[in-house]
Formats: C-alpha cells, sequence, structure tokens
C-alpha cells in the first residue's frame, strides 16, 4: 500500500482494492512533435508524426463525467500543432471540464481565436530575458512570438490567465528575478519554478542522458552557490510577489531546489516531494497508453477499453499499490509534483506538468 506521507496526501477516496472512484485532472498528450529545439529536451528530435486521435478524445466523454475530471491539461509535444485543435477542445467544453493548455508559445498568435474562445488558461515556458530565452530554445525570434502571442490572445480575451513556468537549468540559474520582471512586462497572471530533468527518460530519451549531455544543463558547484544566492536575492527583493502568489512556489520551496541541485552533487541524499499524482491524475499518451505521471512507466492503455477501465487496470492499481513516494527512486529525483485536494482552486495549480 501507498506510504504514510503517500496515504496522507490522498484527499480523494479509495476502494479497499484501490481503485479510484474520481480523478479530477486528466493530462492529454495530443501532439508528438515540438516546434522547438530546446537544449534541455529531445521531444524535437521526433520524426514527425503522431497526434492524439479525436475518435479518441470522443470516447473519454462519458468517462470525464464517470471519473468527475474537473481540469483536462493539454500537453506535447506542442499541443497547438495539433490539426483540429479546436474541435478536441469543443469536445472537452462539452462535458464541463476546465481546459488547460501547455505551450512554448510560438503557435499563439496564429491560433489565438480558438484559444480565446475555447482554452480557461495558458500555461507558457520562459527561461529567462530575450536572449537567455532565445538561447535556450533554440529557435529565432522565439521571445518575439511568445510576447506577440500573449498580447494577441489578451485582444481577444482580456482576462484570458497566462501563468509561466519556468525551468531552471545552467543558462539562466542566476536569472530569476530577470525572468519574474520578464513576466511581469508580459503582463503574466503568475509564474512558478522547477528544477532541470536530468534523471529520468521523459521528454523522448531513449536513455537516461550520459554525464557529459547531464553536465551541460545541470548545475556545477559553482552554479549552485549561484542559484542559491539568486533565490536568496529573490525572496527579498520580491517579498511581495511572494505574498500575493504572483511567484507560485513558497520561499522555503525554492529553496528546495536549490537543494535538489545540492543533492545531485552528493552534497545531501535524495528526497521526494509530497504528491498524490498517482492518485488525482493521469497522463494519456498520443497512441492511447496510460502513466500514472510523466515520470513513472506506462500502466495501462485506452484505445480497447475505456479511460475508467483503464485507470482501474490490474496493473495500473498494483502500481498504486506499490508505490512508496517517499522511497520510490523516480519519485525521489522528481523535478515536479502534483499534491492536490479538492478543496483548492485548479486555476492556480500551475506545477501540473513538467
Amino acid at each position: 500500500m501507498p506510504s504514510a506521507t503517500a496515504s496522507q496526501e490522498v484527499s480523494l477516496p479509495l476502494s479497499n482494492t484501490g481503485a479510484l472512484s474520481s480523478m479530477p485532472i486528466l493530462l492529454l498528450n495530443v501532439h508528438e512533435n515540438c516546434n522547438c529545439r530546446c537544449i534541455m529536451c529531445d521531444i524535437w528530435r521526433r520524426p514527425a508524426g503522431r497526434e492524439l486521435a479525436i475518435q479518441q478524445v470522443q470516447a473519454f466523454e462519458a468517462d470525464l463525467k464517470i471519473l468527475g475530471v474537473q481540469q483536462v491539461v493539454l500537453t506535447g509535444g506542442e499541443p497547438l500543432l495539433h490539426s483540429r485543435f479546436g474541435e478536441l477542445c469543443q469536445i472537452i467544453r462539452r462535458c464541463g471540464v476546465r481546459i488547460t493548455l501547455l505551450s512554448t508559445g510560438l503557435l499563439l498568435q496564429k491560433r489565438a481565436r480558438a484559444i480565446a474562445d475555447l482554452v480557461d488558461e495558458v500555461i507558457v515556458s520562459l527561461d529567462g530575458p530575450e536572449e537567455v530565452h532565445n538561447q535556450i530554445r533554440r529557435v529565432s525570434g522565439a521571445y518575439r512570438l511568445l510576447h506577440e502571442g500573449i498580447a494577441a490572445v489578451r485582444e481577444l480575451q482580456p482576462d484570458m490567465p497566462f501563468c509561466v513556468r519556468s525551468t531552471i537549468q545552467s543558462a539562466n540559474c542566476d536569472r530569476l528575478r530577470q525572468t519574474v520582471a520578464v513576466a511581469k512586462t508580459m503582463k503574466c497572471t503568475s509564474i512558478s519554478f522547477l528544477a532541470v530533468d536530468v534523471t529520468s527518460t521523459a521528454f523522448n530519451r531513449e536513455l537516461i542522458w550520459p554525464g557529459e549531455q547531464t553536465q551541460s544543463i545541470g548545475l556545477d558547484a559553482a552554479q549552485v552557490e549561484r542559484l542559491e544566492r539568486e533565490v536568496e536575492c529573490l525572496v527579498c527583493d520580491n517579498a511581495t510577489d511572494f505574498e500575493s502568489g504572483y511567484i507560485v512556489e513558497s520561499p522555503e520551496k525554492l529553496r528546495r531546489i536549490v537543494r535538489s541541485f545540492q543533492s545531485r552533487l552528493g552534497r545531501f541524499p535524495p528526497s521526494s516531494p509530497i504528491c498524490n499524482a498517482p492518485w488525482v491524475s493521469a497522463v494519456v499518451e498520443v497512441d492511447g497508453s496510460l502513466r500514472p505521471c510523466f515520470f513513472h512507466r506506462v500502466v495501462s492503455e485506452t484505445r480497447t477499453q475505456t479511460l475508467t477501465q483503464a485507470v482501474n487496470s490490474p496493473e495500473a492499481i498494483r502500481f498504486r499499490q506499490m508505490l512508496d513516494v517517499a522511497k520510490d527512486r523516480t519519485c525521489q529525483q522528481c523535478v515536479c509534483s502534483l499534491n492536490y485536494s479538492p478543496q483548492e482552486d485548479l486555476s492556480r495549480k500551475n506545477q501540473i506538468a513538467p
């Protein structure tokens, strides 16, 4: 059974068999390609290809209601590359479910009308000021396209929440305050930080990256010290942003990011975040396979069974029963966590994906 730490965080009812009776969050990987060439991700290396079939999404309609899904998160790859993006969103909206879009921002302007009409919240990736963002994304004009795209959607839907997610890595570890300032310039609603992932096979990595590649985006000892100083300066200089919730993490959670980098250098043993993702959410891949979160293995599939059957398949149930978040190696190295309770506002939960 789940560890005490994990089970205490599971606020939603579990049957005696470990089956889920409700699942508030569903993440759909709707397109396997991406239009960025980010240095910390290999998704863009996939051959041009697949997207989640509309028929597959249609088959989820009844299950969204049965499982009490409140929020569908569209991820990828880049979801806006989906050839029938608007139709996909319309199917979900018919179920009365909130739609969150995760995007690089490059196609916001081109798809502004569909986003304004059909999406409830957009989470965009921002890596720092213009030169840093473009360097990390390896796309000429990426910063400009993001900025102009946000403005284009806001022109059609002034109240659209735009939340920034910034991944801390070697190229921007001392730019946190500048990144917050840029997010404000773009009139974003909030900003959240997380550590770069260098320890998993997520993001289209067939194998865990070799040491030299890991070192190119991870932090060495000197960079960890710079990050630690930057975090403390951010805590001091942006106190009102923490108080207002504009910076989503608390100062202590940002310090935990520093500690995670220190752990990778062997200074501390790895420590799992508080997370109940496998008990309150699931990730459906482009091919219909189902994961309990982005970082754990496939435990079921939705091609030959309903979504409800998939999340309660024997293997999915066995996974939840056996998972000890505090001791699991994948959880200990995780850069992202979901600690959901039914009372909180899902619109503020903008760390639901890496």
